[in-house]
């Protein structure tokens, strides 16, 4: 019971990303959280091409283009006339 607990108060203290003020590049937990789906879920996409990665630094981490994460969404970000 005291997982479940712990689990569901990490939950609610996590903080929610708004589609409304994303950043240009976004982590892979940040996609992991949009699309609700494991972060090796998106690493994997990665590979495959079904979601192409930026890779920074020395160590090569991986950062997604906000347009693509919002396409996979169904979302057209080019499409609004705001």
């Amino acid at each position: 019971m005291d997982n479940n607990q712990d689990t569901t108060q990490t939950l609610k203290t996590k903080k929610a990303l708004d589609l409304n003020n994303l950043p240009d590049l976004l982590t892979v937990s940040e996609v992991a959280q949009l699309l609700r789906v494991s972060t090796l879920t998106i690493k994997r996409w990665g590979k495959r091409g079904k979601l192409p990665a930026i890779r920074i630094n020395s160590r090569g981490d991986r950062r997604y283009k906000k347009e693509s994460v919002l396409w996979m969404l169904g979302i057209n970000p080019g499409s609004s006339n705001s």
